[in-house]
């Protein structure tokens, strides 16, 4: 029995780009302070999915979500029209699966997010700057260069700094889409190591084409296939002893 905290649930969830359904009724709880991996072939839904919990796909016109994803201690549904898509991107952070740093120095990519919460104190932004760099394990590559240009960073390090600038506005979701596709193996054995000490403090929900990746990292594991959940839980057994043909012919390679 499942005993761990729910941080999200997400209740009967479909996504519409435009008359084109994506996703088909979907659901999946999100536990606290653990990492959800989700995995599936390419086109499954799995990035369509992610977006719905910081409504980046309210930034396109015809785009439609029915159903719920609930953030709890709130218990507010994030995809209403009545929630103000800003105030849930301020509290659900997102990683893209290639580095995207601004074109602005190290520092001003932490601070920028903290002054559109208002926060213009330079001791307060100078705390939180060096804070999220050391969760994000680059602190000691970059103290002495804050005001350089965040493109000098190689392409594992222009990730951890995107890591933190998504950390400056204190989060309780990350969200990762392919955190490690763009960057080499030893980078992304940082990535990996930095995501499992960075559940201590918040929820994380990654996306990964890798299967290994995510039977290294994530407690739980979601399959999904065309648009729709067909297992959730516990990684161990989704990996030893999943209970849907499809995931065990996805899982040994058989497709995808």
């Amino acid at each position: 029995m499942v005993t761990e905290n729910l941080k999200a649930k997400v209740n009967n969830l479909n996504f519409y780009y435009g008359n084109t359904q994506v996703l088909k009724n979907n659901n999946l709880p999100i536990f606290e302070k653990k990492i959800t991996a989700l995995i599936g072939p390419s086109g499954c839904g799995k990035t369509t999915f992610l977006r719905c919990f910081n409504r980046m796909h309210d930034l396109y016109h015809n785009n439609r979500y029915e159903g719920e994803i609930i953030l709890y201690p709130d218990n507010i549904n994030i995809i209403s029209p009545l929630i103000d898509p800003i105030e849930v991107r301020m509290r659900i952070g997102m990683v893209f699966q290639k580095p995207n740093p601004f074109p602005k120095s190290i520092y001003e990519n932490i601070a920028f997010g903290l002054r559109i919460r208002g926060i213009k104190k330079k001791s307060i932004i100078d705390e939180v700057v060096e804070k999220t760099l050391k969760d994000a394990a680059l602190w000691d590559d970059v103290r002495d260069r804050l005001h350089s240009p965040a493109f000098n960073l190689s392409g594992g390090q222009q990730q951890r700094l995107c890591i933190a600038r998504a950390l400056a506005t204190n989060p309780e979701i990350l969200l990762f889409d392919e955190p490690t596709s763009a960057i080499d193996p030893i980078a992304t054995g940082k990535i990996e190591e930095l995501m499992v000490e960075l559940k201590k403090k918040v929820t994380i929900i990654i996306v990964t084409h890798n299967i290994h990746q995510a039977a290294r990292i994530a407690d739980y594991t979601a399959f999904m296939y065309l648009g729709e959940i067909i297992e959730f839980g516990p990684t161990e057994k989704i990996f030893t002893v999943p209970s849907d043909k499809r995931t065990e012919l996805y899982i040994s390679g058989k497709f995808g």
